[in-house]
C-alpha cells in the first residue's frame, strides 16, 4: 500500500512539473511590447509589432467626473486592429504631461466613482482591453496642473475604484516617473497589472536623457537606477515594463527638447558618438559638445537584452510615429522581445 501511494505521489509530482514547469518556461518565451500610439498622428500601426497599444490620450473631463477621449474615431480604428491580431491588447491612456483635473477628481468620492464608472463605459464603447493611467504626477504641479499633498493617497483610491468598475478581466496599468516617486506602490499592487516606467526624459543635452548605465554624462537617473528605485518602492521585476524613447532630446533651437530625429536627421557638421558605458548614442557639434541624446537600433537592442537579463516584464516606447519609414526601431523591439528568446535564456 505504501509503495502504491509513493508511486501515485511521484506521478502527481511529475504531472505538476510538466504542467507548471512548462507553463513557467512558456511565460518566458517572449516579453510584452507596449507601444504608445497618439491621437494626433495618422499612421496606422503594424498590429503584429507589439503586444499592447496605449492610445494617447484620454483626459479627465471639465466637470471632474468622466473621461474625454481625443479623436474618438481614431481610437475606434486602433481598436479594430485586434481583427488583424487577436492577441493584441488596446488600452486608452488617460492623462499625459500637462493633462490636469486629476487632483480635484480623485479627492472627491462622488467624482472619483463617477470617473471610474465612465472608464468602464469607454472600455465597453470602444471595445478596449483596459485603462492606462498617466497622471503626471500626483502631488506635483510641475506640469502646471493642480495638485494636493493628499494626491498619493487619493491615487490609490482611484485605482481601487477603477479596478472595481472595469472588473478583474480588464487591464489596469500606469505610467510611472523614472524616480518611482509620487505613488504608494504597495497599496496599488492589488489593483494593477503592470507599471510602464518612463525611463527617458531624465535630462536634456549635454546629458543623456535615457542612458542605461551611469557614465560621466548620464542625466539625473539611469535606466538601471530607475528599475532599482521601483524595486525599492515595493514592485517586483515581473510587474515592470522598461520605457524607451523613439525621439531625441536636445536643449536648443536646432535640437529641441523633443526632437523627431528619424524624420529630421542632422547635418554633416554634427557627428554621432557612442557612450560605451551608458550604452546610448549622442550627437556632438564641431567643438565636441553634446547637442542631443537619443536612441538607435544598437542601444535599443542592448536595452532589450537588459530586459531579458533582469527578468523585467517587457519594453515600452513613446511613440510609434517617431520611428523611421522603415520601422527600424519597432522592428528591433519586435525581434528582440517578441519573436525569440536570446541565446542562453
Amino acid at each position: 500500500m505504501k509503495r502504491t501511494r509513493r508511486i501515485i505521489l511521484s506521478m502527481w509530482v511529475l504531472l505538476a512539473f510538466c504542467l507548471f514547469g512548462n507553463a513557467q518556461q512558456s511565460a518566458t518565451e517572449k516579453k510584452i511590447v507596449v507601444a504608445y500610439v497618439t491621437s494626433w498622428s495618422e499612421i496606422m500601426p503594424d498590429a503584429k509589432m507589439m503586444t499592447h497599444i496605449n492610445y494617447a490620450f484620454g483626459h479627465v473631463n471639465d466637470t471632474f467626473d468622466g473621461v474625454r477621449v481625443d479623436n474618438p474615431d481614431r481610437l475606434r480604428q486602433i481598436a479594430a486592429l485586434k481583427k488583424e491580431n487577436p492577441d493584441l491588447k488596446v488600452l486608452i491612456s488617460i492623462g499625459g504631461w500637462g493633462s490636469g483635473r486629476f487632483s480635484e477628481m480623485a479627492a472627491d468620492k462622488k467624482n472619483r466613482k463617477s470617473f471610474a464608472k465612465d472608464c468602464q463605459r469607454v472600455v465597453k464603447e470602444f471595445k478596449l482591453d483596459g485603462i492606462d493611467i498617466d497622471w503626471e504626477y500626483p502631488t506635483s504641479s510641475s506640469a502646471k496642473i493642480s495638485s494636493s499633498p493628499q494626491d498619493t493617497e487619493n491615487y490609490t483610491l482611484l485605482m481601487r475604484d477603477i479596478r472595481k468598475a472595469i472588473g478583474k478581466k480588464k487591464l489596469l496599468t500606469l505610467a510611472s516617473a523614472a524616480s518611482a516617486k509620487f505613488i504608494d506602490f504597495p497599496s496599488i499592487i492589488p489593483y494593477i497589472n503592470f507599471v510602464n516606467i518612463m525611463t527617458y526624459d531624465m535630462a536634456n543635452a549635454p546629458k543623456h536623457q535615457s542612458s542605461l548605465f551611469r557614465s560621466a554624462i548620464s542625466g539625473r537617473r539611469t535606466g538601471e537606477e530607475s528599475v532599482k528605485a521601483h524595486l525599492d518602492a515595493g514592485l517586483s521585476l515581473d510587474m515592470l515594463v522598461f520605457g524607451m524613447p523613439f525621439y531625441g532630446r536636445g536643449n536648443n533651437k536646432e535640437f529641441p527638447i523633443n526632437y523627431d530625429f528619424n524624420e529630421k536627421g542632422y547635418s554633416k557638421e554634427y557627428t554621432e558618438q557612442w557612450d560605451d558605458v551608458a550604452k546610448v548614442p549622442y550627437l556632438v557639434d564641431k567643438d565636441g559638445k553634446m547637442v542631443m541624446g537619443y536612441e538607435n537600433t544598437r542601444s535599443l537592442a542592448i536595452k532589450c537584452q537588459y530586459i531579458w537579463d533582469t527578468g523585467l516584464l517587457g519594453g515600452m516606447y513613446w511613440e510609434y510615429s517617431n520611428d523611421n519609414e522603415q520601422g527600424d526601431f519597432r522592428r528591433t523591439l519586435y525581434e528582440n522581445l517578441m519573436l525569440k528568446r536570446p541565446e542562453g535564456k
